[in-house]
């Protein structure tokens, strides 16, 4: 009998693509479990460290592709943030601030109360004001949903996103500060490369419209060109060890301003985006070990707990001045609960700059698994009870 350790590298991920997406098939058909759901279970249970189907993430060019398919993800959520909703209904960025500023508090205060060491508590109250526009963007286009539940959970996911990135930044320069004492590194860390990385996706989201217009296909599908632009992006933010994150969702927003957009047939860039997304959550999956999730589950579980409130509180306590109802203000609360690709993603970039938190964070790892399973299905069901999904009458 074969080991599934001893399958040679080159077909490793084939096949656990291939069993993933089978997986991901066969479930979303007998019960409506987010494919990704599967696709999160699958790449856990053969992950180095359990079945040890998967090589170590770290190796070869799987986590790039992993970090190519979150710079497409991103994109199109920077591609389909609104900025004029933004002026016109400012209480959207006030709930946005409030709700992640309540969900770094509360987590802060749990992870000390837990006995968490303080800069590893102010890691995980960062990461925990995050959203994952990844987990929302597939189930939104999976399901097709349109409402306002499912704008306000794609715009607050993105802001989210952004001040996450801020926030992490900083406390990872105040962690250089310590550890080395030299003040210009550790300001290089954080805001240095907050500004470079956002300018870098600016300059894309200006060149390329303009590349666009000067080959006279701004009426023609540009999925093609974008595709190739945000690999290009992350490959030189990857480079120059700046954050791919904030210039893809730069870029997006830029591109959308310039008034040039992707063919509605091809949202979610096509059977590419689809391949894409499939690599990405069975390789956030892959990362995690079981050994880490089982030493930080209980704290882990707080952290679901904890943030979950905070999600909730934070919007619903806007909705009416907003412009929505309390329910639909509870929905959208609820539906901001997946994180996990963005943070594993994140937290994989850092180690790719030489900093290391993977190890200290052990809590985050039980946090990341099962809302990497239950955070999509808490996300559909919410945009079903809020009727704004093509099957919301059927259930």
């Amino acid at each position: 009998m074969i080991e599934l350790g001893s399958t040679p590298p080159e077909l490793a991920w084939p096949l656990a693509l291939m069993l993933a997406w089978v997986a991901g098939e066969v479930i979303h058909r007998r019960i409506q479990l987010p494919r990704i759901s599967m696709y999160a279970i699958v790449g856990f249970a053969l992950a180095p460290t359990q079945l040890g189907l998967l090589p170590p993430a770290a190796q070869g060019s799987v986590l790039f592709l992993a970090n190519v398919s979150l710079g497409l993800i991103l994109f199109e959520a920077g591609h389909r943030f609104n900025l004029r909703w933004m002026r016109v209904n400012a209480w959207l960025a006030v709930s946005s601030a409030t709700e992640a500023g309540l969900a770094f508090v509360l987590v802060y205060g749990v992870a000390v109360a837990f006995g968490t060491a303080g800069t590893a508590a102010l890691l995980l109250a960062a990461l925990s004001m995050a959203t994952s526009p990844a987990t929302i963007l597939r189930v939104v286009n999976e399901q097709r949903s349109s409402g306002q539940v499912t704008e306000r959970i794609l715009h607050l996911s993105v802001m989210n996103c952004v001040l996450a990135v801020f926030v992490f930044k900083i406390v990872v320069g105040m962690t250089v500060f310590r550890t080395s004492g030299r003040l210009g590194e550790a300001i290089y860390s954080s805001l240095f490369v907050l500004a470079a990385s956002a300018a870098l996706g600016a300059v894309f989201g200006l060149l390329m419209p303009a590349l666009l217009r000067r080959f006279h296909r701004t009426r023609q599908d540009s999925t093609l060109a974008f595709t190739l632009a945000v690999i290009l992006l992350v490959s030189i933010a990857h480079g120059l060890k700046q954050s791919p994150v904030l210039a893809t969702l730069t870029f997006g927003l830029l591109a959308r301003h310039r008034r040039i957009s992707m063919g509605p047939s091809e949202r979610g860039f096509g059977a590419l985006g689809d391949l894409m997304s499939l690599l990405l959550f069975v390789f956030v999956a892959s990362t995690l070990e079981r050994d880490k999730v089982l030493a930080g589950a209980l704290l882990g579980l707080a952290l679901i707990g904890i943030r979950l409130v905070a999600k909730v509180v934070g919007v619903s306590i806007y909705s009416r001045v907003s412009g929505i109802s309390w329910r639909k203000g509870l929905l959208t609360g609820l539906a901001l609960t997946p994180i996990s690709a963005f943070v594993i993603l994140v937290l994989e970039q850092t180690r790719h700059i030489g900093i290391d938190l993977v190890d200290q964070l052990s809590p985050l790892a039980a946090a990341a698994l099962t809302l990497e399973i239950i955070g999509p299905v808490v996300t559909l069901y919410a945009l079903r009870w809020a009727h704004e999904t093509q099957d919301s009458e059927g259930h």
